[in-house]
């Protein structure tokens, strides 16, 4: 038997965490004595892995610059968690109603997320949803998104194929992604990209509310 597999996006998706990534993005580039990118610069390069999203950022600057910012940005988020500098990353309400509808109808779940392994147990075990997930995949063991490898372990581990999952995303490289894997590609008005660029990156449909999910995975 196939399973169906719902594979959500964390920051965007899941949880509203641009605060925090933006506070920590900020701290790390005054670190390097650099001039920080406007806001709506930084929530556009969520998703992607920390060394992508500072290549992003910083397109002209060097591979190794890219490397060291990314885990200065890592040890910045460590401590600013650890003195209680960060907000809350809040579910996006109605998420949980949306899970258990979906759990209801059969549908296993899983992460694929630019996150580090800390960073997302962190943010599943403070909603204390970790155990509804059945495979959990993220940037420190994959390439960055959009490549397919992140769905592609998601399906092997869930016992998936692609005609029977659907990644949920926020950005146009969750839309890429799922494309690459030959997986359907539905994105979500309420996070960091417009369903503009979503559908322009090969959504098949975008859901405008999370109380819509039900509705669009069955679709």
């Amino acid at each position: 038997m196939t399973n169906r597999l719902a594979l959500f996006d964390c920051d965007g998706t899941l949880v509203d965490s641009q605060a925090n990534i933006c506070q920590a993005m900020e701290q790390t580039f005054k670190l390097h004595g650099l001039a920080a990118p406007g806001r709506p610069a930084i929530r556009r390069i969520v998703g992607l892995s920390l060394v992508e999203a500072m290549q992003g950022l910083l397109p002209d600057a060097p591979d190794a610059l890219a490397h060291a910012m990314a885990e200065d940005y890592k040890a910045a988020f460590r401590r600013m968690r650890t003195s209680g500098e960060l907000d809350d990353e809040p579910l996006f309400e109605g998420m949980i109603a949306a899970l258990d509808t979906l759990a209801t109808a059969g549908w296993l779940f899983g992460v694929a997320t630019g996150k580090s392994d800390r960073g997302l147990a962190h943010v599943l075990d403070v909603h204390n949803i970790t155990a509804r997930f059945v495979t959990l995949q993220t940037a420190d063991r994959h390439p960055s998104k959009p490549h397919p490898s992140m769905i592609e372990t998601a399906m092997a581990e869930a016992g998936a194929v692609p005609e029977t999952t659907v990644m949920i995303g926020d950005t146009s490289y969750d839309m890429l992604m799922a494309r690459a894997a030959g997986a359907r590609a539905l994105g979500v008005a309420w996070g960091y990209h417009p369903p503009v660029e979503l559908l322009a990156a090969g959504a098949h449909a975008v859901a405008e509310d999370v109380a819509d999910l039900p509705a669009h995975m069955e679709a």
